[in-house]
């Protein structure tokens, strides 16, 4: 969401002026330019004039070091000050010290993602903390809410061994009974941590405040958290500022944080309200919750990469077994399509190939050339369905696939008998190579050959960019 922002600060970055000293105009003109970008971005305006003034601050007169050009030593101020902006470096855990239950409230507007959030944080505390986690739902304004919090805790109650569940659903109780039935039931039951999803409002009124006032007096929450749409910008701001001054807050936790939107609230939440964001959401499933680290994100806007988290996202996503399952068979020469299929779901756990560029050190100039057209990931989904329709035999011995096969595997898979001999070709290509590395022993020559004539960096050549073309198209 901070690719427009990101491109910018760049830009800014290279058009300093070299010279062993940082003039004020130097200073002044690149300020001029990172202040538009921020606005653009959705900002804060007060955010945007504290955080030019404390770079200009710290930079005008700045001596810069030898090897490092003026663009960098402001590239570094910014950075900073970046980090500065979002909360300062490292991660801001949730509270876990209090005696059990501890009471989560989570409160937000309509439609920003709280019942959503409340699974994810149930699946992450469980998951990770092994906590015992009761949900509770108290909107009873929203049709069914109550219904689709108890589907999403049975959703997540399979995936952490039965550590999470939900309240049991009594009609005609308003949300301050709820919220009491559910901290007895927390004490009762031996859990660690109670999550209350209030209601929400398409905006926010002094009905929708009242009662989550009435709610936090009874809960007494350790953590008041707000979840807020990040695809809202500007507005998202505003909301938690509203919540802090009349609710009280402890933490943000922004939703949507895939989408397009500008980037602005993200910067502008600290400042503004005080309070930390904690977590990020991106997507529906119930993994999709991460730790917001402001120097992290800070990396991503000015295109130095997170590297950290694709590091701890690849531990967390990638199944490890089967990967040194996979590297020894290539390593013996005894790659067939089925490993090939193992390889494929394991970079599509990741995400998006875009994603995982925007995370690279010095990548952004390359993840924009290879926008849209030029990274046509559904390759992957596409010879799924291919090797899909081949039989089990097929996909161990590839070379028995004649012309009555492909046509058989072509049509059980959508595609044509030239894209069937396109994968073939390209998948022969490789298994030779293969071959060619396991004679040659030692896993350097295997890495270094994947990049090779023949090797997986061909078969990615096929998928599109400068040196390629659409795979079927």
């Amino acid at each position: 969401m901070f690719e427009q922002l990101s491109g910018r600060m760049s830009k800014v970055f290279e058009g300093l002026s070299r010279g062993g000293k940082l003039s004020e105009g130097d200073v002044t003109e690149a300020m001029r330019e990172v202040r538009l970008a921020m606005l653009e971005a959705d900002v804060a305006l007060p955010v945007v004039r504290s955080f030019v003034s404390k770079v200009k601050e710290r930079a005008v007169g700045g001596e810069v070091l030898d090897g490092v050009s003026p663009g960098q030593a402001v590239a570094k101020i910014v950075n900073d000050a970046l980090i500065e902006a979002l909360g300062g470096a490292g991660a801001v855990p949730l509270n876990l010290s209090a005696p059990a239950p501890i009471p989560y409230l989570l409160v937000g507007l309509q439609g920003a993602g709280k019942t959503t959030t409340a699974g994810k944080l149930a699946l992450r505390l469980a998951s990770r903390e092994r906590k015992k986690v009761l949900l509770a739902s108290l909107d009873v304004q929203r049709p069914a809410a109550q219904l689709q919090l108890q589907q999403i805790a049975e959703q997540v109650r399979g995936r952490t061994e039965g550590l999470v569940t939900s309240l049991p659903i009594e009609q005609g109780q308003g949300p301050v009974d709820i919220a009491r039935r559910a901290l007895e039931a927390g004490r009762r039951e031996g859990f660690d941590v109670v999550i209350l999803d209030t209601a929400g409002r398409l905006a926010i009124d002094e009905a929708l405040m009242d009662e989550v006032r009435q709610v936090r007096d009874v809960a007494k929450p350790v953590e008041t958290l707000l979840v807020v749409d990040a695809m809202t910008g500007q507005d998202a701001v505003n909301t938690a500022q509203s919540f802090k001054e009349q609710v009280g807050l402890t933490g943000v936790i922004m939703s949507r944080m895939d989408g397009d939107a500008r980037g602005g609230a993200a910067l502008s939440m600290k400042a503004v309200t005080g309070e930390p964001i904690k977590f990020t959401g991106s997507g529906e499933k119930m993994d999709a919750l991460e730790e917001f680290h402001p120097e992290r994100v800070a990396g991503r806007i000015l295109g130095l990469g997170d590297v950290a988290g694709l590091v701890e996202k690849a531990s967390e996503q990638l199944d490890q077994e089967e990967g040194e399952r996979v590297a020894k068979r290539m390593l013996a020469g005894k790659f067939d399509l089925n490993d090939y299929v193992s390889q494929i779901n394991q970079i599509n756990r990741l995400g998006s190939i875009s994603g995982i560029l925007g995370m690279l050190p010095g990548m952004g100039k390359l993840k924009d050339k290879l926008a849209g057209k030029d990274l046509d990931t559904s390759i992957f989904n596409r010879h799924k369905a291919i090797i899909s329709s081949m039989t089990a035999q097929e996909r161990k011995n590839p070379e028995i696939i004649k012309a009555s096969r492909k046509k058989r595997i072509a049509l059980g898979s959508g595609t044509s008998v030239p894209e069937v001999n396109r994968l073939l070709k390209q998948f022969s290509e490789m298994a030779t190579m293969m071959k060619r590395l396991s004679k040659m022993g030692g896993l350097a020559g295997l890495m270094r050959g994947m990049g090779g004539a023949g090797g997986l960096g061909d078969m990615l050549k096929g998928m599109g960019g400068p040196a390629g073309r659409p795979p079927f198209g």
